[in-house]
């Protein structure tokens, strides 16, 4: 395993030795030994980056911690809990369709970066979550949804009265020992995060839009907002422990049937599998689960082998493939023909295309 580790680390510093990443961190576990190294413009391991959609299993922990209470069930209608989300279908729409991305909920809002341009709270998402129409019948398609995660957490708040940025903080965070991480800005100083080089970005993140400074995933705006869909800022340490919290649950957060129910399959045959806030199968094997980010982070545990893998950048990832992230994610995973062509090649800058200027 050392060896796979230390060709991950030869991605990354390859990476930003060219320019193409600025900063990175590589963490990794393996039974009892550990590895985290930083590349780049990364000062610290203990630097928070913004990590994008890793941020939904972490809020979707704070949620399940209010299913182990027995405050909700995963079969009960969201409409019992936010009676607002009624009509054209939405009646239909369970607690476990809106964790698993089946409930016919769109990623994001039409007037998503109209609301962002406007500095728009939460709330005014969630109103348009309630209002947008279904893409489909819930429960018959899966559809990545942001929109679908938001509901859970605004969920959450209405069962419990906190805030979810507060509520994440002290239902997960905390007790996970996670001091370098917030949903939002959090005690984090700010002085510690990490800029993500937005200029490769998605237009709706506020890459290449004109004037998109003041919303993009930089702006004070945006850091500070606590989006449950991708606004959690963590250091790779802390995102490292999050996962083994699930692979080794303890009870930390919630009994440990829990945990082991937020990473199996929820979805039908035929469709792509999740687990409650969990993608699966990131390492190429069953039960290995995680997420990846937009922000240009990737991260996943596999019990097969004891094994958790983070891997955190500042260069989005749409911004070109293949991307660091999953090259030096699949070198620990050991899985990948990206690793071979890599080998053949004996150099691992070979492989990696420049970023993109979309």
């Amino acid at each position: 395993m050392q060896d796979q580790v230390e060709r991950a680390a030869a991605i990354l510093t390859d990476a930003c030795a060219q320019g193409q990443v600025r900063g990175a961190v590589l963490a990794v576990r393996w039974g009892a030994e550990r590895v985290t190294q930083v590349f780049g413009e990364t000062p610290s391991v203990d630097v928070a980056f913004l990590l994008g959609s890793i941020s939904k299993p972490i809020v979707v922990a704070a949620v399940m911690i209010l299913f182990d209470q027995g405050r909700f069930g995963l079969d009960d209608l969201v409409r019992d809990y936010l009676p607002e989300f009624t009509g054209e279908g939405r009646d239909q729409v369970t607690v476990r369709h809106v964790l698993t991305h089946v409930s016919g909920l769109p990623d994001q809002l039409p007037e998503n970066a109209a609301l962002r341009q406007g500095h728009a709270p939460l709330s005014a998402f969630v109103e348009g979550a309630c209002r947008v129409p279904l893409g489909f019948a819930p429960g018959t398609r899966y559809e990545y949804s942001s929109m679908a995660i938001l509901l859970a957490a605004e969920l959450a708040q209405r069962l419990t009265g906190v805030e979810i940025r507060q509520l994440v903080a002290e239902a997960v965070l905390l007790p996970l020992g996670m001091y370098h991480s917030a949903l939002g800005l959090g005690e984090l100083d700010p002085a510690l995060l990490m800029p993500c080089q937005v200029e490769h970005a998605a237009i709706e993140a506020g890459g290449g839009a004109p004037g998109s400074e003041g919303w993009d995933w930089n702006s004070p705006y945006w850091r500070a907002l606590g989006s449950p869909w991708g606004g959690v800022h963590a250091s790779a340490g802390d995102v490292l422990r999050f996962l083994d919290a699930f692979l080794h649950p303890h009870g930390e957060l919630f009994r440990p049937e829990v945990a082991q129910l937020m990473v199996q399959n929820h979805n039908p045959e035929g469709l792509k599998p999740r687990g409650l806030g969990f993608d699966l199968g990131l390492a190429g094997t069953e039960r290995s689960f995680g997420h990846t980010g937009s922000t240009g982070t990737h991260a996943w545990a596999d019990p097969e082998r004891d094994l958790t893998c983070v891997v955190l950048t500042t260069l989005p990832t749409r911004a070109v493939t293949p991307h660091p992230t999953q090259l030096a994610s699949d070198y620990i995973a050991a899985i990948s023909a990206t690793m071979a062509s890599v080998a053949a090649t004996g150099s691992a800058a070979a492989v990696m295309a420049r970023p993109t200027t979309r």
